[in-house]
């Protein structure tokens, strides 16, 4: 059976630079709108997170895939949302409190601002889809920042497998593609990979408008 290690093409001595760069790599190459299949494209994720884990392919039992979450019983989510690409209109800051009370008192697109309901088993990024939005994506596999948002209130799960450091988290920042909101109510910034920091974890601009990883 192929070690996480050969899944993602690397040594088992690769440092953690190694790893997320053969993970992004892997990820655009094994995606299903490039051309690979549901089934790679998962054990390039299981493989990273397998690694981030601390695997030890010396021993059996940390060779095991990760178990499969439990069925999440929650109630859907309201988010509120808000672009950040209006905020240079506005002279608006993403750490100002007030910062969405100022967004429900100005007349702005529907797409630029608004509620929608987030189901607790599909990630952000799908149930913005779900009614219609496009936000901005690239991998689906939490191994870039183009679909990063900002968490202003309330939380959002993330999985082992994602590229965001530990600073990033502490401060609010998500990643929608893989990110499910966990508190009942979310208010969140879209449209942040320009921020500082995350610019550098974009992968190309192009989209992968089709794909979604299905059961």
């Amino acid at each position: 059976m192929a070690s996480p290690f050969d899944i993602l093409g690397i040594e088992s001595d690769a440092d953690e630079a190694e790893i997320v760069e053969a993970y992004r790599a892997r990820v655009k190459e094994v995606h299903p709108d490039r051309g690979g299949s549901v089934r790679e494209f998962k054990a390039v994720q299981t493989a990273y997170a397998q690694i981030e884990a601390g695997y030890d392919p010396t021993t059996e039992s940390d060779n095991e895939q990760a178990p499969e979450p439990a069925e999440d019983e929650r109630e859907e989510t309201k988010v509120e949302f808000l672009n950040y690409e209006v905020f240079d209109d506005f002279g608006w800051e993403i750490t100002d409190a007030e910062l969405f009370s100022k967004a429900a008192s100005e007349t702005l697109m529907p797409a630029d601002y608004g509620e929608l309901l987030a189901h607790p088993r599909d990630s952000l990024l799908e149930s913005a889809e779900e009614v219609g939005f496009s936000w901005p994506f690239a991998c689906r596999g939490g191994a870039c920042a183009n679909c990063a948002v900002a968490v202003i209130e309330g939380d959002m799960e993330m999985p082992p497998n994602h590229v965001l450091s530990p600073s990033m988290m502490e401060n609010g920042i998500r990643l929608s593609c893989v990110g499910r909101p966990c508190t009942d109510e979310l208010k969140v910034v879209f449209n942040v990979k320009h921020l500082p920091g995350l610019d550098e974890l974009k992968l190309p601009s192009q989209r992968f408008e089709t794909a979604k990883a299905e059961e």
